[in-house]
């Protein structure tokens, strides 16, 4: 199978081939259509989730935490969405490479959030012992990688907390020690998988949507959480009022 051409019946132009990883093109236009806000640097929310990389980069360093896991108590509630922004905000970190991966078996989105086709995830790796070189997807910004894509599955708890994914999570921390790797998984409340899959990794975020996740939901996916792992909440879909963009624009003028 010819992989740049399949990128390209997507929408995500191919670049170029450098070995196996698959390069891509994004288009802007795209993804801000699909919020994944973080590649302008003129939108406001960049500075939001340039505050949230602070805070992550200080509670991480001194620990030499450097895998994090992006879930939320049940679905929809941004977390596709804050993984994908913060995985752009990091990369454009002075000397910070980033390896986004979408472990959430029953439903790949990352790639179609960022608008280009992958005939290939995750699950080829578990399932098929296809290399991870060959999942691998290079975008048109520098110091950033991802995986996802391929087929879904529904029967993925066994999978996603195997010893061949911790084995994969252990080589992704140690082969390059300032990258930092996001994995976004299911919702806690919505299945076993995201319960499985946090004692593999240093750290996890806990995204919570504005006016909707209510604190019961909360406190259960929570307590089934490691505390000792647990990094912080992102509050999503608040809004910022038209006076308080007017300060920050004013501000910067």
């Amino acid at each position: 199978m010819n992989r740049e051409k399949t990128l390209d019946t997507a929408g995500g132009a191919p670049a170029n081939n450098s070995g196996s990883t698959a390069q891509v093109i994004l288009e802007p236009g795209k993804l801000q259509e699909n919020r994944c806000v973080c590649i302008s640097s003129d939108s406001v929310e960049v500075e939001i989730y340039k505050l949230l990389r602070t805070q992550i980069l200080q509670r991480t360093r001194e620990k030499g935490w450097n895998t994090i896991m992006i879930t939320s108590a049940l679905p929809d509630e941004g977390k596709t969405l804050t993984a994908i922004n913060l995985a752009l905000t990091f990369a454009k970190e002075f000397a910070q490479t980033v390896l986004l991966v979408d472990c959430d078996l029953k439903r790949q989105d990352i790639h179609k959030r960022l608008g280009v086709d992958s005939p290939k995830g995750l699950i080829d790796y578990l399932v098929d012992e296809v290399p991870i070189s060959e999942l691998l997807i290079r975008p048109d910004i520098e110091d950033l990688t991802f995986i996802s894509g391929g087929r879904t599955i529904q029967e993925s708890t066994e999978l996603i907390g195997s010893p061949k994914m911790k084995d994969l999570i252990v080589e992704m921390k140690n082969r390059y020690k300032d990258r930092y790797i996001f994995f976004e998984t299911p919702p806690v409340l919505y299945g076993a998988d995201a319960v499985a899959f946090a004692p593999l990794v240093d750290g996890i975020l806990f995204v919570v949507q504005a006016g909707r996740t209510s604190i019961q939901n909360v406190k259960k996916a929570l307590a089934l959480l490691p505390e000792e792992k647990f990094l912080g909440f992102v509050l999503n879909r608040t809004k910022i009022t038209k006076q308080e963009y007017a300060i920050y624009r004013d501000y910067y003028q």
